[in-house]
């Protein structure tokens, strides 16, 4: 069977996103989330005809008719309710922020000023009316739309959460999302491993990649025994909606997921991506015919981690952005800063560091030991995406980039 390609593939796992319905959070834990209702004004911004700077308030008929010393009357301070100026002769004090005093129409800042035993002299020879007042619904009206549904939520929404009083908003559900690492060889992160082991660590890459997305997964881990393989798997298709899976996905005598899934009835929808690394990428849907139960999306990434790491940015992260309704499309570009060979018609994740050079985004290709080397992640920055249609890439050119260090 020939090798789909990197585009086939990715277009595969996007028509299988999936819509996991609405929750309701507090507003403060929001950050980060899909917004799934409109926000509107609930009252006027500003809500009242508000000081913009520090200084006096009067009435710009009175300083049009050649006044310029004005006897203060009160302080209006944020917060407080609205005072009256008395005589249209008269000032009011009046803090940024504040209402602006009744009978007042423009404000003069203390830094033009000269105050002197409760009289204000004014050292400015024009004033505008409703000068440094910000009006009352100049920014929005009663009932305009803030923020359209399907929003990702940033602090800047979460600021208008608080003023317009939602204190819990709906947003789109996150799948519920175990990633299982399978292996002999792996022991706990806090264990001594022999000479023969290595400690587990796909599976908290995953989880890290996971937590960017807003997603709190859980993760297994299972031995190499397909018997222990069939029941463990089995029992987590009750609870959760998603299932990565880090190794056990090649051609290996070990390798049980792929046949373990077929037992279970999961449909294959592709086995192996013509790229480097991550090629043994397994990709399959369990439907139910039950309405109780909804279907299961099954990601199994090949063990080594540059693999992992690489498949999950590049079908798992698409594949929750269009799941929650936001736009998947990758549009960065890197200009390669070095001639570059690679000879298998594959398309080639290349590791690359990134800098800025006269405002253009240079990708600088980093050497490693191939997918499995861990460490080298720590080195780059970001993956240059190279097409399998040839072998040279030469410096100047410009190619898709996935950047996981910001």
């Amino acid at each position: 069977m020939d090798l789909i390609n990197v585009k086939e593939a990715l277009e595969i796992v996007l028509t299988h996103s999936q819509n996991f319905g609405i929750e309701e959070v507090d507003f403060l834990n929001a950050s980060g989330r899909v917004l799934r209702e409109r926000i509107f004004a609930d009252r006027d911004f500003p809500p009242f005809d508000r000081v913009s700077m520090d200084g006096i308030a009067i009435s710009s008929e009175a300083f049009n008719n050649g006044q310029r010393t004005f006897k203060i009357e009160g302080i209006q301070a944020a917060g407080s309710p609205q005072l009256t100026l008395q005589n249209s002769k008269n000032c009011i004090e009046a803090m940024t922020g504040a209402v602006l005093p009744k009978n007042t129409d423009a404000v003069i800042q203390y830094e033009l000023l000269t105050i002197e035993n409760g009289t204000a002299n004014v050292n400015l020879e024009a004033v505008k009316s409703f000068q440094n007042i910000h009006l009352k619904g100049t920014d929005k009206k009663q009932g305009d739309l803030l923020i359209n549904e399907n929003t990702l939520i940033s602090p800047a929404e979460i600021g208008i959460f608080a003023t317009v009083g939602k204190t819990t908003v709906k947003v789109a559900k996150q799948p519920k999302v175990m990633v299982v690492s399978t292996g002999n060889e792996l022991v706990e992160v806090g264990e001594i491993p022999a000479d023969h082991q290595i400690r587990r660590s796909n599976v908290f890459t995953l989880v890290s990649l996971l937590e960017k997305l807003q997603i709190k997964a859980e993760t297994l881990h299972v031995l190499d025994d397909k018997k222990v393989l069939l029941t463990k798997i089995d029992s987590l298709f009750n609870n959760y909606d998603v299932l990565i899976f880090s190794g056990a996905v090649s051609k290996g005598k070990f390798d049980f997921i792929p046949e373990v899934l077929d037992q279970l009835g999961v449909k294959k929808l592709f086995h192996e991506v013509k790229q480097r690394p991550g090629k043994p990428f397994w990709f399959g849907k369990k439907v139910y015919t039950e309405r109780s139960r909804s279907e299961k999306t099954i990601f199994a990434f090949p063990g080594n981690p540059v693999s992992t790491f690489v498949n999950c940015l590049k079908y798992f992260y698409p594949w929750q952005y269009k799941s929650v309704g936001l736009n998947f499309e990758n549009k960065q570009q890197a200009i390669l800063s070095e001639d570059f060979y690679f000879k298998p018609e594959l398309t080639y994740f290349l590791q690359v560091k990134l800098n800025q050079v006269e405002g253009k985004l240079m990708a600088t290709p980093i050497s490693g030991k191939g997918s499995g080397d861990l460490a080298n992640l720590a080195d780059a920055d970001a993956f240059l995406e190279l097409p399998d249609n040839r072998s040279n890439f030469i410096k100047g050119e410009v190619f898709p980039v996935i950047i996981y260090r910001q």
